[in-house]
């Protein structure tokens, strides 16, 4: 009975913790979720059994060494198990802390985000000490505070048990064992309760409340890791020839064998044929939304926007770097897990715009003004055709270094630099420049704007230098003599903060894009377009044919389809024209319509359905069997 009871007292106070995280959330966030007719009370009910999995597996340790344990041992198991409980709250009130600036930043509880990153800690230790001190202040104010509080009250917590038989205590243990079983599936159905679980409404934000926030990246973990094999099946299931088959459909791509070393690979006629070898360069921004695009935070884009091909309505991929670089230098589009970027398998012979044009003699180089190493970029870029990454080793006295490595208008400037050089040697280039500027905590060089916000670090201030970085390198590329036989693309890789009530909120996905150079005609493109769209798009103004596997078509082709597909976390949403289909695991497709920005629920379109998961597991598909090149 003491057994219970000491474990039925820690699970309380776990509970305790998770509910005030969660009461807290449903009180910040209550305007968000609290119109939509649906009750939201259930949050705390759904909550419970997140927080009760959670709470059983963090039990199962006491259970065993206070079972098992020869009562001999009762000082040392005592000390154990107080080490152990003082950890395990500490991290819970970390975690329920931390959730809060997450929450903030990224509209949604802790996921894999939270822990992606932990491989470079020179970088995430800068940025939480530029952004987050008050929290982590807090939080380890918090924390320490219950370690001295816990070790005082409980010096002798546990001998009272150990004391007890052995033999009594081992009798105790199949009760509690099941009771815990019970609790971490927390269901009678088939499946053991999961994540989806807390998904019961359509309130993007209740079930961001509803769930748990050490759950959620445990989750976030374990699927990133099985995607290729198990998650990638709780999505739905499909023959693959049929899924290939549904992709090429929409995608206006066919007559393909689907058993070829590349589905998608055909041959695309240059709309503006020319004999000379033309330059690319795709000057790839650090998180610019479209809703930034005004005339006071970005005059510089605004005014090269009547210069060249000008996108209304381009949207990324996802929500993450290494999306947006895979949408515009390969033209794929989001693998369900990690994307490809940092993918074992498409470290080599993945193409890429590099790749395409390595064979023509062009010379391929990456332009960074941080570390190349950072979300495995050197290693993608060099094993699919770069030939050269420049990055932050490679700047001699640079203007400014911030927290990601130096600035904008040192990266411009370097670009320029280089690309003369390349120019005057007769050696054709491509290049991918990938700017830095505007990310947290948006460390940006004194004096060379008029701030937005005067004296706030803050990302419309960081928007607006990124700005003036662009116009910095367009105002000196134009007096060079590169500049008359080089293509320039200027395109977002996703929007700065993707927030939003709706499951997935495309509105969010919104980014801007521009194509110009010498003699490409002044218009506006008001289709819908993809990051891949884009791509092929520079690349038909380069005036070859080409014969490539890029998802997504010139928007002077007639097989240039109304589509896109958006990764959100783990959900997809695919877009044809105004109807969005969205699949999550573990859940029914549901269908929408999307006008005046948000999603509107309209019966099931089960076609649409099944396309967006076939683009789910065709994608998963030419990743897995190395099909895309």
């Amino acid at each position: 009975m003491l057994l219970a009871k000491k474990l039925f007292k820690y699970y309380l106070l776990m509970i305790l913790i998770f509910f005030m995280g969660r009461l807290a959330l449903f009180i910040l966030y209550f305007e968000r979720f609290s119109q939509n007719g649906e009750n939201y009370w259930l949050s705390f009910l759904y909550g419970l059994k997140m927080d009760t999995i959670v709470a059983s597996m963090l039990l199962i340790v006491p259970l065993l060494l206070l079972s098992f344990s020869p009562s001999s041992w009762q000082r040392v198991i005592n000390g154990i198990l107080r080490l152990y409980f003082v950890l395990v709250f500490g991290f819970l009130i970390y975690m329920e802390n931390a959730t809060f600036p997450f929450f903030n930043q990224y509209d949604v509880r802790p996921n894999f985000k939270f822990v992606e990153y932990l491989e470079y800690p020179v970088e995430v230790f800068n940025m939480l000490m530029a952004d987050f001190k008050l929290p982590l202040t807090i939080a380890f104010v918090m924390i320490g505070l219950f370690a001295w509080i816990f070790m005082r009250q409980t010096k002798e917590s546990f001998i009272a048990i150990l004391q007890t038989p052995l033999k009594s205590r081992m009798i105790w243990f199949f009760p509690l064992a099941l009771l815990l079983f019970m609790g971490i599936r927390s269901s009678f159905g088939h499946r053991p309760a999961n994540i989806s679980d807390a998904m019961y409404s359509s309130n993007r934000i209740l079930n961001e409340v509803t769930k748990n926030s050490l759950y959620s990246v445990g989750y976030a973990i374990y699927a990133n890791k099985q995607y290729a094999t198990k998650a990638i099946k709780l999505y739905g299931k499909m023959p693959i020839e049929e899924a290939l088959q549904r992709m090429q459909q929409h995608l206006g791509i066919g007559g393909n064998d689907l058993n070829s070393s590349s589905p998608f690979a055909r041959l695309e006629k240059s709309h503006f044929p020319t004999q000379k070898r033309k330059n690319l360069v795709i000057f790839l921004q650090e998180s610019l939304g479209y809703q930034f695009i005004t005339p006071e935070i970005t005059p510089q884009l605004l005014k090269l926007k009547e210069e060249g091909l000008w996108f209304d309505n381009a949207y990324s991929n996802g929500t993450r770097s290494v999306r947006g670089i895979a949408g515009i230098t390969s033209g794929f589009l989001a693998v369900a897990g990690k994307g490809v970027v940092k993918r074992t398998k498409s470290q080599q012979n993945f193409f890429t715009f590099a790749s395409l044009l390595k064979p023509l003699g062009y010379h391929n180089l990456f332009l960074y003004g941080g570390e190349a190493r950072f979300d495995n970029m050197r290693s993608w870029f060099l094993g699919n055709g770069f030939d050269e990454i420049i990055e932050q080793k490679d700047y001699q006295n640079p203007a400014y270094i911030a927290t990601w490595g130096v600035s904008d208008e040192d990266l411009a400037h370097k670009a320029n630099e280089r690309f003369t050089q390349l120019y005057a040697e007769k050696k054709p280039f491509a290049a991918l420049m990938f700017s830095s500027s505007n990310h947290t905590p948006f460390d940006i060089p004194k004096g060379r704007i008029k701030e937005v916000k005067e004296g706030e670090r803050c990302v419309e201030n960081a928007v607006k230098y990124a700005d003036y970085a662009i116009g910095k390198f367009f105002e000196e590329a134009k007096n060079l003599p590169y500049y008359k036989d080089t293509i320039f693309v200027v395109v977002a890789d996703h929007n700065i903060r993707v927030y939003g009530d709706d499951v997935v909120p495309v509105n969010m996905f919104h980014i801007p894009a521009l194509i110009l150079g010498e003699g490409i005609k002044a218009q506006h493109y008001s289709q819908l377009a993809s990051q891949p769209d884009i791509l092929a798009t520079a690349l038909d103004y380069l005036g070859r044919d080409f014969t490539y596997p890029i998802l997504g078509h010139s928007i002077f082709s007639k097989d240039k389809t109304n589509l896109n597909l958006m990764q959100f976390n783990e959900t997809y949403a695919l877009r044809i024209d105004n109807q969005i289909a969205i699949i999550q695991p573990n859940q029914p497709a549901k269908t929408y319509a999307y006008k005046a920005e948000h999603l509107h629920p309209m019966p099931h379109n089960v076609t649409l359905e099944r396309d967006a998961l076939a683009f789910v597991l065709g994608l998963n598909y030419l990743y897995e069997k190395e099909r895309y090149k």
